[in-house]
C-alpha cells in the first residue's frame, strides 16, 4: 500500500440527488462502505484524487474514516453517461490476507503470423487473487500464433496467487485468416445484384 492511496473520507449525514450534487460541485464524491457484516457507512471523497485512483482497474483504498482506518475496495462507479462525471462510488470493506473476486482486463501481447486477425472474444477475465496485491491485468501472447488458434480461460496463465474463478472453457483469444476472401466474395455478389436493380429501375 502506497502513500498515494490513502484516501481521508468525510462521514456524510445528509442524503438525496440534491445533496449529492452539492458535494460534487465542491469537487468530492458520494459513496458507500459495505461488507464483512457492517452497517453501510456513507461518506464523501476528494474528487480529483479518488478519480485519479480508480482510472486502475479494481483500485484498493487505504481509507481514514473519522480517523479509523480501513481497507476498501473500488467495486462500482457510477458515471453520469453524457458527461461522464463520477457520480458515486461503492466500496467493499476488506481485510489484509483476505481473497476477493474480481474482473482483471485483459491485455494481448505479441504478434500473430502475418495474413490472420486477433479476436478478442472476452476482454475481462473472472479471478480470486488476495485483496492487498490484485494484478492491474493479465497477459496473453499470441506471439506466432496461426489460423485456428484459440486460448481459453484455463490456458491464461495468471500471475503467482491468482486463481480462475470463470469457466475454464471460456474462449478469450481466437485467432482467424484476414477476411480478404470474404470480401471479394461479397464485392462479386453486390456487382451481380446492380444489373438486376437497374432492370427493376427501368420498369
Amino acid at each position: 500500500m502506497t502513500e498515494d492511496n490513502k484516501v481521508v473520507a468525510e462521514l456524510r449525514t445528509s442524503f438525496g440527488k440534491g445533496f449529492a450534487r452539492r458535494l460534487r460541485a465542491a469537487g468530492q464524491i458520494p459513496a458507500v462502505v459495505y461488507g464483512h457484516g457492517t452497517e453501510p457507512v456513507h461518506v464523501a471523497l476528494p474528487g480529483h484524487q479518488v478519480a485519479l485512483l480508480i482510472r486502475r482497474a479494481n483500485a484498493l483504498l487505504e481509507l481514514d474514516i473519522d480517523g479509523k482506518g480501513q481497507l476498501a475496495l473500488v467495486k462500482d462507479v457510477q458515471k453520469d453517461p453524457v458527461h461522464q462525471i463520477i457520480e458515486h462510488i461503492d466500496l467493499l470493506v476488506v481485510k489484509k490476507g483476505e481473497k476477493v473476486a474480481v474482473e482483471l482486463p485483459v491485455v494481448v501481447v505479441g504478434e500473430a503470423v502475418p495474413g490472420t486477425i486477433v479476436n478478442l472474444d472476452a476482454t475481462h477475465l473472472s479471478v480470486e487473487a488476495e485483496a492487498t496485491h490484485i494484478p492491474e491485468h493479465v497477459e496473453i501472447s499470441v506471439e506466432g500464433l496461426e489460423d485456428g488458434a484459440r486460448i481459453t480461460a484455463a490456458e491464461v496463465v495468471l500471475p503467482k496467487g491468482v486463481s480462475l474463478v470463470a469457466d475454464p472453457e471460456l474462449l478469450i483469444v481466437a485467432v482467424s485468416a484476414q477476411a480478404a476472401e470474404a470480401e471479394e466474395s461479397e464485392e462479386e455478389a453486390a456487382e451481380a445484384a446492380a444489373p438486376a436493380e437497374e432492370a427493376v429501375a427501368a420498369e
